[in-house]
């Protein structure tokens, strides 16, 4: 994925306000729905979608900027500290730890061996391996084939609103360098995860470590996820409050009018059953959309004129019941 600044057309140093602009008009620009005939649509809105993922969110934003994540939103691979632990020493990744005593000579333990004693009674017989050896030391390993070696690699993928609820095959690439093409199966879920047993970390004598996918979604730009419901604020005209009439709803399913009955108030929300998400076992939930009053961009005065002839002859105090 490119840089999620050039995605978004702002330079490293805008501010949030400036890039949560960018993001929304950028994305009602190229949003599927208003995008139809548009294959690349889909792609281009998902883009955004990831991008505002990164730099849209504080956290991760800074976790970029440092380099720590890359722009997909994954960990870049830093190595391991002080080198990869299951090249360093024996099988299974762990190195393999020698100590030898001298006897009661010059350099040794005197006292009847008391170092081997002292094993001896810290980890019993079996934990010392080998016996005496010509001179008199005794070699003591550590057997460590027997403990777990954490071999699962976990990432994140985001998906946009759309592609959860329909599923979507997407490349991931890996900490290791190694990418794979990933099926996100339909009516995923925030947080949850995908398992890939076998492709994870390999060592030698371990089975291969698994892949955990956890699945992000990323911000709609005109829907609110509540659980299995959606919101939205849905945009009417003074007239259209008025005297009412039929708009178009934006849902995941395409468009649907709704008729808003006269008088209709700012504010006042309409249920949408079983527009919202789907469920695996159970009905989809419902889309909440709230009507929002918007006036005409600039001045208009026949409109002025008719609110004082109006306000003249009916006036009243909708704050009434505030004090």
């Amino acid at each position: 994925m490119r840089d999620p600044y050039e995605v978004l057309g702002v330079p490293r140093g805008a501010s949030a306000a400036a890039i949560k602009s960018a993001y929304r008009k950028l994305a009602k620009k190229h949003h599927p729905d208003a995008n139809k005939n548009d294959p690349k649509s889909a792609a281009r809105f998902a883009e955004l979608n990831a991008a505002n993922e990164i730099i849209g969110d504080e956290a991760k934003r800074k976790q970029f900027d440092r380099g720590e994540i890359d722009a997909e939103g994954k960990p870049r691979f830093q190595g391991f500290p002080g080198g990869d632990p299951r090249t360093r020493g024996g099988p299974g990744g762990f190195e393999t730890h020698t100590f030898r005593t001298g006897g009661a000579g010059p350099g040794g333990f005197g006292g009847g061996g008391g170092f081997e004693d002292i094993l001896n009674s810290m980890f019993g017989g079996a934990a010392a391996r080998g016996g005496a050896r010509p001179g008199g030391g005794t070699t003591f390993e550590f057997d460590t084939g027997g403990l777990a070696v954490d071999l699962d690699l976990n990432v994140a993928m985001t998906v946009s609103l759309e592609e959860s609820v329909k599923g979507v095959e997407k490349r991931v690439r890996l900490p290791t360098g190694k990418e794979l093409d990933v099926k996100i199966p339909p009516a995923v879920a925030a947080g949850q995860q995908i398992r890939l047993k076998g492709q994870g970390e390999t060592a030698p004598g371990h089975r291969p470590g698994d892949l955990l996918i956890t699945v992000n979604i990323a911000p709609h730009p005109f829907f609110k996820v509540e659980g299995s419901d959606l919101r939205i604020d849905l945009p009417i005209t003074l007239y259209e409050a008025v005297l009412g009439g039929k708009v178009r709803v934006p849902t995941l399913g395409g468009p649907v009018e709704l008729s808003i009955p006269k008088n209709t108030s700012s504010g006042r929300i309409f249920r949408l059953k079983g527009k919202g998400l789907p469920k695996p076992t159970a009905t989809a939930g419902d889309l909440f959309a709230t009507t929002r009053i918007m006036l005409p961009d600039g001045n208009d005065a026949e409109l002025e004129a008719l609110m004082q002839k109006w306000r003249d002859r009916h006036p009243y105090n909708p704050r009434s019941d505030l004090g």
